[in-house]
C-alpha cells in the first residue's frame, strides 16, 4: 500500500495504513491540533498516581494534552482534576508542582477557589451586580476515575467507563503493580526532560524491542554477564500483544511476568540486598521483595500517554508537533525496606536517569527520527515488522514475536479510529 501525500488532504485518518503511516504525522501542526481535540480531549488520559496526592489538601499539577490541570484531594478525601486557569482572566492558579494547600488563589486579581474548584472568594465583590453568580465560575472540572492507584481524567463527560477503556490491559496493570513486593506502590521521585520530536515517536518506542541491542549496546556492556544475558531477549520466548483500544504489551522476560511466581532464585547482583533483609523478613518475603526490586519483565503501553515500563511510569506530554516533554516516575515500596527502595532508585538511575545508559540514547534517536523526516517527506514511516507473521493472542487480537511492531500497529489503529470520528 502506498500513501500518496496530497497538499490539501486533511482527512487525517487516511494518513495511517495497515503497515505504514505518512511522514507528516510527525510534523504537521494542523494534525497536532486535531489530535489534541479528537484524542486527548475525548478519551481517558493518565494524569498521576494516588501516592502523589496522598492526603486531604494534597495537590499535583499535570497535563491533559496541552491543557494544564491540577489534581487535588479535597477535605473529604475526594479526588478532583481541574483546569489550571482562573475563570476571570485566565491566569494559572497554581504554579507549584506538588504540595498541600487549603485553596487555590489567582495571583492577578485574587479570586480564590476551594480544593474542589468551586469559587469561594472574589475581592471587592461589590464591583459586580446582583446577577453575578459565583456557582457559575468554578474552575473547569474534568471527569476523573482511578484504576489500581492510577488516576485518569477526561474532558469528555460521555467517555466510556475507565475499566472498559483499559479492557485487556487491566490484567497487565495488576501484574505491573505487584512490584510493590507486598507493599503498596508509590512514586519515589521523578525527573523530566524534553526532546525536539513528535509525541508518537516516543509512544512507538515503549513496545519496540527491535532497537534494544543497537541503541542500548552501551547499557548492555555496562552489565554483569548474568544480567546481560537476561536483557538479551531478541530471539527468545517474548512477544508483543495488541490489547485493544491502542494499548499493547511487550514481554521481554516471560519468567518475570508475575512477580509472585515461584521457581526464582536470587541473582548474585541482589545477594547483598537479600542478606540485609534477612532477620527482619522470612525467606519467602525476602525473595518477593528482591524479585520486585528488579521490576517486571514487560513494558505496558496505555494509549495515549503513559507506559508502565519495567519499574517506572513514563508519561508523555505533547507540547507541539515537534516537541514532547517526558516524565519518568521512579516507583518504590510504600513502607517497604529502605535498602530495597534505594536499590530500585540506583537501578532506575542506571538506565532511565539523566546520566543513565538508556533514556539519553533513546532521546537522541527520537530527535534524529524527527530530523530525518524533513528529508523526502513523500516516503512512508514503516511499522511492518512482523506483519503477516502474527497469530491470535489470548484475547483474539494479534500477537507477534518480541521484535514485532505489533504494538505500534495497535496504537495507530486506535489513532485512526479516533481521528475518524
Amino acid at each position: 500500500m502506498n500513501i500518496a501525500l496530497k497538499e490539501d488532504d486533511r482527512d487525517y485518518a487516511e494518513w495511517v495504513g495497515k503497515d505504514r503511516v505518512r511522514t507528516p504525522v510527525y510534523s504537521d501542526p494542523s494534525l497536532f491540533e486535531a489530535e489534541m481535540e479528537k484524542i486527548f480531549s475525548k478519551t481517558w488520559v493518565w494524569v498521576g498516581h494516588v501516592s502523589e496526592v496522598p492526603d486531604k489538601g494534597s495537590f499535583k499539577t499535570s497535563w491533559v494534552g496541552t491543557q494544564p490541570v491540577i489534581i487535588s484531594r479535597d477535605r473529604k478525601g475526594d479526588l478532583h482534576v481541574l483546569v489550571n486557569r482562573c475563570r476571570h482572566r485566565a491566569a494559572t492558579v497554581c504554579e507549584h508542582t506538588r504540595g498541600k494547600t487549603s485553596s487555590f488563589q489567582c495571583p492577578y486579581h485574587g479570586w480564590g477557589y476551594a480544593l474542589d474548584g468551586s469559587l469561594r472568594g472574589v475581592p471587592y465583590s461589590e464591583g459586580y451586580d446582583e446577577t453575578f453568580d459565583r456557582s457559575q465560575f468554578a474552575l473547569k472540572r474534568l471527569k476523573v476515575d482511578v484504576y489500581a492507584g492510577m488516576i485518569f481524567a477526561s474532558f469528555n463527560g460521555d467517555v466510556e467507563p475507565l475499566e472498559d477503556f483499559l479492557g485487556n490491559a487491566r490484567r497487565w496493570i495488576d501484574l505491573f503493580l505487584k512490584q510493590g513486593g507486598g507493599f503498596p506502590v508509590k512514586v519515589n521521585g521523578e525527573h523530566q526532560f524534553q526532546f525536539p520530536g513528535n509525541w508518537k515517536i516516543q509512544l512507538e518506542n515503549t513496545t519496540d524491542a527491535y532497537h534494544f541491542p543497537v541503541v542500548h549496546k552501551p547499557f548492555l556492556q555496562s552489565l554483569d554477564s548474568e544480567t546481560e544475558e537476561l536483557f538479551s531477549f531478541l530471539g527468545g520466548d517474548g512477544f508483543v500483544e495488541d490489547l485493544g483500544n491502542g494499548h499493547s504489551v511487550m514481554v521481554m522476560m516471560p519468567s518475570l511476568i508475575d512477580l509472585d511466581g515461584e521457581g526464582w532464585e536470587i541473582p548474585d547482583r541482589f545477594a547483598e540486598l537479600a542478606e540485609q533483609l534477612r532477620g527482619r523478613y522470612d525467606e519467602d518475603q525476602v525473595c518477593r521483595i528482591v524479585k520486585a526490586v528488579g521490576g517486571v519483565g514487560f513494558n505496558l503501553n496505555l494509549f495515549p500517554n503513559v507506559a508502565c515500563s519495567l519499574s517506572f511510569f513514563r508519561v508523555l506530554h505533547p507540547v507541539s508537533a515537534d516537541r514532547t516533554d517526558i516524565r519518568h516516575l521512579a516507583l518504590g515500596m510504600e513502607g517497604g525496606p529502605e535498602e530495597a527502595n534505594q536499590m530500585r532508585l540506583r537501578l532506575h538511575e542506571h538506565f532511565q536517569g539523566p546520566m543513565g545508559f538508556g533514556s539519553p540514547d533513546d532521546a537522541e534517536v527520537w530527535e534524529r527520527v524527527q530530523r530525518g523526516t524533513a528529508g523526502a517527506p513523500e516516503l512512508d514511516i514503516m511499522v511492518n515488522r512482523g506483519d503477516g507473521l502474527e497469530k491470535p493472542g489470548p484475547n483474539g487480537l494479534p500477537q507477534g514475536d518480541v521484535s514485532a511492531e505489533t504494538g505500534m500497529r495497535a496504537a495507530y489503529a486506535m489513532w485512526k479510529r479516533m481521528m475518524s470520528q
